[in-house]
């Protein structure tokens, strides 16, 4: 395990602990997958994100399965893909996954995208499908990915089982605060994809000069900043290095003047990078 990599972890309203820091997987091809996950496996990672969209699933299971880790040793999501909104389709693929990945239980399995097409299901109708998931022990928590409160509202006012996880978009140039606010009160955690800003973060002026007082990188700063605010991320790197480096972030702390600057870089809608979920197509 990488020397100084004691992973804090949150409390679902269920009781279960997730890890803060993981891997993710978006965009890692299914032949480097497997290795990806083995090398994280070994740094000391123990939280690892894929979806149904992401096409590595079955690698990603054969790397938990080679580790000889138990089950409850490490968490473990994955994602609804968009044609599964349906009932029969939503559990039809939800069953493939669990073979995929070689379980018998996820940890977290959310809803990818709100975006629906003619004729779907709603939102809730959805929900539905994964509360009974979630009823019947083989998925631990569930939650929403890309949804934002205004596509949260009929789930909150109508759901049995309130969402334990919402992941969006977040990273200092687009902080979504309003977002985390929302969700904290309702105790809803808040998962941050592409806290590096899809790479911009690395060159950044103000957080590499951050990070120089600490002996950091810019990358170490925005990973450290998010954890702080009470993100749970999980970054994605090919490279063992990469994926050693953004594990050291326990052993520094940034100041409020820190934080005040970091603040500074908000710049709202202009700086999201990916696709926003009320524009976003099916």
């Amino acid at each position: 395990m990488t020397e100084n990599m004691q992973i804090p972890a949150l409390t679902l309203r269920t009781g279960a602990t997730i890890p803060q820091l993981g891997i993710g997987t978006y965009l890692v091809p299914p032949e480097d997958a497997q290795r990806v996950v083995e090398d994280a496996i070994e740094i000391g990672y123990r939280h690892f994100d894929t979806a149904q969209m992401y096409h590595n699933e079955k690698e990603v299971g054969r790397a938990l399965a080679a580790s000889g880790l138990k089950r409850e040793e490490y968490f473990l999501t994955t994602k609804l893909d968009n044609g599964n909104h349906r009932r029969d389709d939503a559990r039809r693929s939800f069953d493939e996954s669990l073979e995929k990945l070689g379980v018998e239980y996820v940890d977290l399995f959310l809803i990818h995208w709100p975006a629906r097409a003619a004729g779907e299901p709603t939102s809730m109708q959805t929900w539905r499908v994964l509360e009974e998931f979630h009823n019947e022990g083989r998925s631990k928590a569930i939650g929403l990915s890309n949804f934002f409160p205004h596509h949260m509202k009929e789930i909150i006012a109508q759901a049995q089982t309130l969402p334990h996880v919402t992941q969006i978009e977040s990273h200092p140039y687009l902080p979504m605060g309003d977002a985390h606010d929302f969700n904290r009160r309702l105790g809803i955690v808040t998962q941050a994809w592409s806290p590096l800003a899809r790479g911009r973060v690395v060159t950044d002026e103000t957080l590499t000069e951050i990070g120089a007082k600490h002996g950091k990188t810019a990358t170490q700063v925005a990973l450290r900043w998010a954890l702080d605010r009470g993100d749970v991320v999980f970054p994605k790197s090919l490279r063992r290095e990469r994926m050693e480096a953004n594990g050291k972030l326990f052993d520094f702390q940034l100041s409020s003047e820190d934080h005040a600057r970091i603040a500074g870089l908000d710049e709202g809608e202009a700086g999201r990078c990916g696709s926003h979920p009320d524009t976003r197509k099916i």
